[in-house]
């Protein structure tokens, strides 16, 4: 004759917590896959519209050349007038973009 303890409210908190060590509990709660696809979608225009904006910029005479800003401030025109910096700058705008394809490539959906 064995006895069994009822499961209680305690022992389910405890089951739903993630572990000391770092490691995920079993059943975790996953963002529909719309909603995960709409994020993606988002996150790859954003990149790759900050990377082109970022790459062209430094090569549009109006905005970085004429800029009253800039000009208003020698040491700093001094140095973003240097084509390394300019070129510089591109790469970051290149890299963006690169990171933006990249996560569209790359995705996955995570199922439940």
């Amino acid at each position: 004759m064995s006895v069994e303890s009822p499961t209680t409210t305690e022992e389910n908190v405890v089951a739903s917590t993630p572990q000391i060590d770092g490691t995920a509990p079993e059943e975790t709660d996953v963002a529909p896959i719309w909603l995960q696809r709409l994020s993606l979608f988002v996150l790859v225009l954003f990149c790759v519209y900050l990377g082109v904006l970022v790459a062209i910029l430094p090569w549009w005479k109006r905005m970085w050349d004429q800029n009253l800003w800039i000009q208003s401030r020698p040491m700093l025109a001094a140095v973003l007038d240097n084509g390394a910096v300019r070129g510089l700058i591109t790469g970051l705008g290149l890299l963006d973009i690169w990171i933006g394809v990249s996560e569209a490539v790359h995705y996955r959906d995570h199922r439940p």
